[in-house]
């Protein structure tokens, strides 16, 4: 049975340019590492996809839309179903000194943002940067190998899912629990309290679970400080016993108990 629109999907997946096989995107750190790609900052999984909502490339999302659940699809995205075609109107020859301070770091190849666009340098020539403001992969066919892992069903699976999207912490530091079927706590990992953006993941948080998860009325973040002065201490693990000497041949062992400590002295303490 084919997947509905708004299915939550678990998907491990690479996209290649179909002219040369170079790797793009990938979810796969074998496959990154073998393209000589391999970030190791990012956390290689598969991906969470609500499908037919726009989360990936309009071509990838129809085919979703007719696969089924624990299978795997090859498709091939033409430009027009990718990164769009190349509109030579996004073109422009930009004197180099419109750069003013960064005019030194513009290299061929290089992205470069002017008036809130990013662009790649294609050329430099005259005392001008050719800046193209298409996208780095518009008119390029792509392939894409798709595993689809999971369909989620579960409430509890979905709203995992769903925070771990937004928010980058390991999913056993998210916490949360359902009051009855309108509410939602979330518990923030204290190792994220001054995550840089963190309103706004909340808000995205809050969006998706307002949009997926029926009936939903209220979403609450929780933020758990505790106070150091009052923390308890790690427990000690005790010392081993040292060992008995052993015992010089014909002599007997001591049956005596040994003398009990002397009591330490207690420390006096002044207002």
């Amino acid at each position: 049975m084919a997947l509905e629109t708004d299915s939550l999907i678990l998907a491990d997946y690479t996209a290649r340019i179909k002219d040369t096989g170079q790797i793009i995107d990938t979810t796969r750190k074998e496959d990154a590492e073998k393209a000589g790609s391999a970030d190791p900052t990012r956390t290689y999984e598969p991906r969470l996809i609500a499908v037919g909502e726009g989360w990936v490339l309009k071509g990838l999302d129809e085919a979703l839309q007719k696969a089924e659940p624990n299978t795997t699809i090859d498709v091939e995205l033409t430009p027009d179903k990718a990164f769009g075609i190349r509109d030579p109107n996004k073109v422009s020859r930009i004197p180099v000194r419109k750069f003013g301070e960064k005019a030194s770091e513009l290299e061929v190849g290089g992205e470069i943002e002017v008036d809130n666009r990013v662009g790649i340098v294609r050329s430099l020539e005259s005392g001008r940067a050719i800046v193209d403001f298409n996208h780095k992969y518009a008119g390029k066919t792509l392939l894409y190998h798709v595993d689809i892992k999971e369909k989620l069903e579960s409430r509890d699976a979905q709203i995992q899912a769903l925070i771990h999207r937004r928010l980058p912490a390991e999913k056993e530091k998210i916490k949360f629990e359902t009051v009855g079927d309108e509410e939602v706590r979330i518990t923030i990992p204290s190792d994220y309290f001054l995550l840089e953006g963190l309103q706004i993941i909340k808000r995205g948080i809050s969006t998706d679970l307002f949009k997926f998860i029926k009936p939903l009325s209220e979403v609450t973040f929780v933020e758990n400080y505790e106070n150091p002065a009052t923390k308890k201490p790690e427990p000690v693990e005790p010392k081993a016993e040292a060992a008995t000497p052993p015992q010089t041949a014909g002599e007997s062992p001591s049956t005596e108990p040994a003398e009990p400590p002397e009591p330490a002295a207690k420390a006096e303490s002044t207002a």
